[in-house]
């Protein structure tokens, strides 16, 4: 028997170091594939039951190991939808499983890869190399993300729809000692022969351009008139009309500072030193185009009367939160996970946040085509996560080493002639046996 066990063994070790050269040229050969996890292999001894004096060291079973929590290196990328993960866990991708009426049906299973280079194909879909379907969660109006289930990633290239400014976020400080002298002349509506006193006696507070509902720009000019000294008090007026030139008082827009230069009161309403002060300018209208109602918000603190030299409103700073329509231009994907769409009008709009997938047991999870794995019951279930590290413009190479790979191949390959020897001598071992008996 110890002859046929020799050769047996011997066999058994062809069969493993065949297996090794197997996973060798897989990994050799994807090298440069995108996100790629090299395959390990690992050998177990089997062992005969035997007396302990009669033991042997018996034959050789070969099993791969998985590095999927291996990472590869980052490297950057022109392409905007193109994203790597710095950390661990999976993209959640789906399989298209058909197609209706020309457009694909995209499966309700859930896959995972590491291979990020997505592209945004006819349907607007985020299709990586190997042809999976990139999944996220909708952000909705608020910011936020909707939900948690992820869901296939679809981008509508249409036109955004204009949409109409209903805050102005506003912050100045009005000069302690104004360049010029009170306003008295008492009026809330302002034009002809009283401009010329309204404009002496007032003080430039910017301008801001906005939007009507159906896109039209709106130029919003502001301007403040100091009213009374004890205490000080001032009066926001914007210009209704340009020819001829008028100017409105904002009725709510009557502010009061405290002797240190903070806001007193808004509106009549006392200011806390951490308050929010805001106002709604109610049905602006500029050159016969009506804007509706607008929210100034001035925040905490935007409002200030503090000392300056120049005796001119100052730190003037404007935002509103309209915009025009406009045509799509392209999609991106950020470093916050993302998915951002661009368009002609200047604005950026959130679509989707990637989710990440973390495994318990990462590296039990089931090897498909195009670097795609499918959960099992070793590797648990999925671990979602809207906070998965990841970069944009960039790609996760192989974590293929060729040198280490090719250090491998050279051992295996000693392994297995060394292993053909044995089977040779156990050939000849046996036929001498064999003349032996004739």
């Amino acid at each position: 028997m110890g002859i046929y066990g020799a050769l047996s063994t011997a066999v058994s070790g062809l069969r493993a170091q065949a297996f090794a050269l197997e996973n060798i040229s897989g990994n050799i050969a994807n090298s440069q594939t995108t996100g790629y996890k090299r395959m390990e292999t690992g050998f177990i001894d089997m062992v005969t039951d035997a007396a302990v004096g009669r033991q042997v060291a018996g034959a050789v079973s070969a099993y791969s190991r998985s590095t999927n929590d291996v990472r590869g290196d980052i490297i950057n990328s022109s392409t905007g939808t193109h994203v790597a993960l710095t950390g661990s866990g999976f993209f959640v991708v789906g399989e298209r499983t058909g197609m209706s009426d020309g457009n694909s049906i995209i499966g309700g299973s859930n896959f995972y890869t590491r291979r990020g280079d997505f592209e945004m194909d006819r349907e607007g879909y985020l299709v990586n190399g190997a042809g999976y379907y990139l999944k996220g969660v909708p952000i909705g109006a608020t910011g936020n993300p909707i939900g948690s289930v992820p869901e296939t990633i679809k981008i509508d290239n249409g036109v955004i729809p204009a949409r109409e400014t209903s805050r102005i976020n506003y912050g100045l400080n009005l000069p302690a000692d104004p360049a010029v002298g009170l306003y008295t002349g008492g009026l809330t509506d302002i034009s002809g022969l009283d401009l010329e006193p309204f404009k002496e006696a007032s003080l430039n507070g910017g301008a801001i351009t906005t939007f009507a509902s159906n896109g039209a720009p709106v130029q919003v000019e502001l301007r403040w008139a100091k009213t009374d000294d004890a205490p000080d008090t001032w009066q926001l007026y914007y210009q209704t009309a340009s020819d001829p030139e008028r100017w409105l008082a904002v009725d709510d827009a009557v502010a009061t500072f405290n002797a240190n230069g903070t806001l007193a009161t808004l509106n009549g309403d006392p200011i806390g030193a951490n308050q929010v002060a805001n106002i709604t300018m109610g049905g602006i209208e500029v050159n016969g185009t009506t804007l509706g109602d607008v929210e100034l918000n001035f925040g905490t603190g935007g409002l200030t009367q503090f000392a300056n030299t120049s005796g001119r409103a100052s730190d003037i700073q404007l935002f509103q939160n309209g915009f025009p329509a406009g045509s799509f231009l392209g999609v991106e994907i950020s470093d916050a996970g993302r998915v951002v769409a661009t368009y002609s009008n200047g604005e950026q709009v959130d679509l989707y946040q990637l989710v990440t997938a973390d495994f318990n047991a990462a590296n039990m999870l089931k090897r498909l085509d195009g670097g795609v794995y499918a959960a099992t019951t070793q590797s648990g279930e999925p671990i979602f996560s809207l906070e998965g590290g990841i970069a944009g413009s960039a790609l996760e190479a192989s974590n293929t080493d060729i040198s280490d790979e090719f250090t491998k191949l050279i051992v295996t390959q000693q392994a297995y002639a060394a292993s053909t020897r044995i089977v040779s001598t156990s050939d000849e071992m046996l036929r001498e046996a064999l003349n032996m008996v004739r």
